[in-house]
């Protein structure tokens, strides 16, 4: 299965349309011929004394000798000479990223075939990119060329964006003041400043939607501004690396493509080795992406780019009868959209739910007419592509039938429910309407698509044991075929101290949010701010947060809100640069945010992070546990809370300096059985 939106199956593309292969050809040194000698050259450049302890400075941090780095390294560099499968838990403060840097670097340029590190976070990206690798690239030894791996729609289209301001701009436009922002783009490029463009620095969104590249409406080499495109110039810098950083969403994309198609539609360079950092999240990363997604406002937002009947503005706003028809059809498709999804719509509010499962075994009894509707669109498209003799308005047409034809697969497989294994569902965020069927196989489908590949594949992150092995870990995402290491924390458990206040009422008890508040008060007053304050539900977030917010202004403490005034990246910048502020999370502060330093000591933890029964996908996966004859929450339920909870303290100590207080105000910790689970997967001295 391949990720899909209202473009269903869009992704499918042959991103080297009109490219000749000789351009990107290597020589190639056979394995046999290969000297790599890697385990020397990490020795030599993590030991005691060795290139790297040489350095004063790292990154802008005193130089710190790490055991546990070499270890890493070393058990890299074995994995990608024997061409094995690699598993490695590297807690906090190791220095994962250089120890699986150097040794595919060396790995990379010695084979003369790219590695490619897929990440989760935006920052890891960035922090490999513009930092670590930069830095290694003076020390290694060798000359190695990176490349930074977007999803194409990152990137502008000169032709897309050269259509927009011509003779049909204010037809083009969905509202006539974007013509301003229209402008303001083609001054850039005519100014030179154009990087933020190939960086994806989208200004206003509708436009972005009309101007980025995509790959239907690519002409390739045809195009006249093909030498100058900002996605293929990128693409050759891709093939051009030694190593490639790239996300999970492409990755993966990337992966059900080769699964379907062969190389020769793949997205990303014919690496020879991929690394996988943040690995904990692979399971569902590989479940949101290897699935199918049909999104209401996706399907609306496509259907008046072509043509706007409210604002009579959009593609299709040409003379002539068979203009006319497109219209007539694309305003028909447009309304059995409104249709198609209503029921859908119906069962999320009479459930009073923002998500609904649905029967993984019963079609749907609505009718299809919007898959008719999509057809006779389709069908008249593809027979003014024929006879249409305008190169650029061509090309787009033929993007808008390929994702015709993607959406009369997604919707047909969605309500015949012919997509075997996978959990149905509805979900609302945000008023957007989204049909999902999410696949309940990961561990079967990346163990054949990965783990399988005939090619070493490398994961790593802080958390991934659960009692101190791997089998939850392993079961989850069907790793196979290679070592699992667990790595020691670098960190004292002195520099961290539990605290486990008591007198806090269970979660589910009616005084809980009320006691919460007083005590996430008293503990923040009392530290002076500089605290994470981690939570499992908005909802309960912005309770407290309506609750403490003037009292703490009082105290001269700024509260960050996540779901408040500013974005999550925003959020955290702010208090990074304030001393004494508190910052109330959720799900997404809990991993993948690093904050050194005086400014955050504190981490609250106000209830355990067990997965909401009622999400569809988790209750899925529990019934599928339970069916195999064990318990869903031995074997699921609390393995994933334990891990997460791993993720949540892991906040706190982030340097050799750095000291401080994890603070848990969910009594269960202490008063259930299953809480010594907790407590023992942390290094922390009790208070």
């Amino acid at each position: 299965m391949i990720d899909t939106d209202f473009y269903a199956g869009d992704t499918g593309e042959n991103d080297f349309d009109g490219f000749n292969p000789d351009d990107f050809a290597v020589d190639y040194i056979p394995e046999s011929e290969r000297v790599l000698e890697l385990r020397t050259a990490c020795e030599e450049f993590f030991a005691p004394g060795g290139i790297l302890m040489q350095q004063t400075e790292i990154n802008g941090n005193p130089g710190e000798e790490r055991p546990q780095q070499l270890v890493m390294a070393l058990a890299v560099a074995d994995a990608l000479e024997k061409g094995c499968n690699l598993c490695v838990e590297a807690p906090t403060g190791v220095g994962k990223s250089f120890a699986y840097l150097v040794p595919l670097i060396h790995y990379a340029v010695h084979s003369r075939r790219p590695a490619l590190i897929s990440t989760e976070t935006i920052n890891l990206q960035h922090q490999l990119i513009d930092k670590d690798l930069p830095f290694l690239q003076k020390l290694c030894g060798v000359e190695f060329k990176t490349a930074l791996a977007k999803g194409r729609s990152n990137y502008l289209c000169r032709r897309r964006l050269a259509m927009l301001s011509g003779e049909q701009r204010d037809a083009l436009l969905p509202v006539p003041h974007l013509a301003v922002e229209t402008e303001r783009i083609i001054r850039d490029l005519e100014s030179g400043r154009d990087q933020q463009f190939n960086d994806g620095v989208r200004g206003n969104y509708a436009i972005w939607n009309m101007v980025c590249s995509e790959s239907g409406n690519c002409a390739g080499v045809k195009c006249e501004f093909y030498r100058s495109c900002y996605y293929f110039r990128a693409r050759r810098k891709w093939d051009e690396a030694d190593i490639v950083v790239a996300n999970h969403a492409l990755f993966l994309t990337d992966l059900a493509i080769r699964n379907e198609c062969g190389s020769s539609g793949a997205l990303l360079p014919d690496y020879g080795a991929v690394l996988i950092d943040e690995a904990h999240s692979l399971e569902n990363s590989a479940a949101n992406h290897l699935g199918l997604h049909l999104s209401k406002p996706a399907l609306i937002g496509m259907t008046n780019r072509l043509y706007n009947p409210e604002r009579a503005r959009g593609l299709l706003m040409r003379q002539g009868a068979e203009m006319l028809q497109l219209r007539a059809l694309t305003q028909s498709v447009r309304d059995e959209v409104y249709g198609f999804f209503a029921p859908y719509e119906k069962r999320l509010k009479d459930s009073q739910s923002n998500s609904v499962r649905l029967p993984e075994n019963v079609p749907e009894p609505y009718p299809s007419a919007l898959i008719d509707a999509v057809i006779k669109l389709e069908n008249l498209l593809a027979d003014v592509i024929e006879s249409e003799t305008d190169d650029a308005f061509r090309t787009e047409l033929s993007s808008y039938r390929e994702r015709c034809r993607g959406i009369i697969d997604a919707a047909a497989d969605f309500t015949s429910r012919s997509i075997q294994d996978a959990v149905y569902y509805i979900e609302e965020e945000r008023d957007a309407v989204t049909l999902y069927a999410s696949p309940l196989n990961v561990s079967e489908l990346l163990q054949q698509m990965l783990f399988n590949g005939g090619l070493p594949v490398l994961l790593c992150s802080a958390t991934m044991t659960v009692a101190g092995n791997f089998d939850y870990y392993t079961e989850r995402t069907g790793f196979t075929g290679g070592n699992m290491i667990r790595l020691d924390s670098p960190f004292s458990p002195e520099q961290a101290t539990l605290v486990l206040p008591p007198g806090m009422p269970e979660p589910d008890s009616p005084e809980y949010l009320e006691k919460l508040a007083e005590e996430v008060f008293r503990l923040v007053e009392m530290n002076n701010g500089n605290a994470f304050v981690l939570f499992t539900s908005y909802r309960t977030l912005h309770f407290c947060a309506g609750r403490l917010r003037d009292r703490l202004a009082v105290r001269n403490i700024t509260l960050l809100e996540q779901g408040g005034e500013y974005d999550r990246s925003t959020m955290l910048e702010i208090f990074k640069q304030t001393p004494g502020s508190v910052l109330f999370g959720a799900d997404s502060f809990w991993t993948g945010v690093d904050v050194p330093g005086e400014n955050l000591s504190m981490v609250i933890i106000t209830r355990l992070p067990f997965a909401s029964p009622g999400s569809p996908i988790i209750s899925a996966r529990q019934e599928r546990i339970e069916m195999s004859g064990k318990s869903s929450f031995a074997h699921y339920s609390l393995p994933e809370a334990v891990l997460k909870f791993r993720q949540g303290v892991g906040r706190l100590i982030r340097c050799r300096t750095d000291r401080g207080q994890v603070v848990v105000l969910d009594s269960r910790i202490t008063g259930k059985s299953y809480g010594r689970k907790f407590l023992e997967s942390i290094s922390c001295k009790r208070g």
